[in-house]
């Protein structure tokens, strides 16, 4: 492994564990009623989707499970799309979708292994 792709996927499992846990406790009102919030996740979200385009074509061969296309395509949506941003696929990406991501990034960092 690279060591560019050890800090990458790094700044990806960072940034979307941040994520998860700025949505602990909080309701889906709470969220729809907090731009704040909203504009907060939808950075880490963006972050985590450039990060994942930097990751070696390599890597992410070796790591089929992880939808890269996907997180880098949100990322796109969300940079280019910014006035126009689904905030119902924001809430899921971040409640279902980034504690997914986390279970498969984690074993890939040699100090996160749990």
């Amino acid at each position: 492994m690279k060591h560019d792709d050890l800090v990458y996927l790094g700044h990806m499992l960072d940034t979307a564990r941040r994520a998860v846990e700025k949505l602990k406790d909080k309701t889906r009102e709470h969220f729809d009623g907090d731009e704040d919030l909203r504009i907060v996740l939808a950075h880490w979200v963006q972050i985590v989707g450039e990060a994942a385009s930097r990751v070696s074509p390599g890597m992410a061969a070796t790591h089929p499970a992880i939808p890269w296309r996907r997180i880098v395509g949100m990322r796109h949506r969300i940079v280019h799309d910014y006035m126009d941003i689904d905030e119902d696929i924001l809430w899921e990406v971040v409640m279902r979708s980034l504690p997914e991501l986390i279970v498969l990034l984690t074993p890939l960092l040699p100090d996160e292994e749990s």
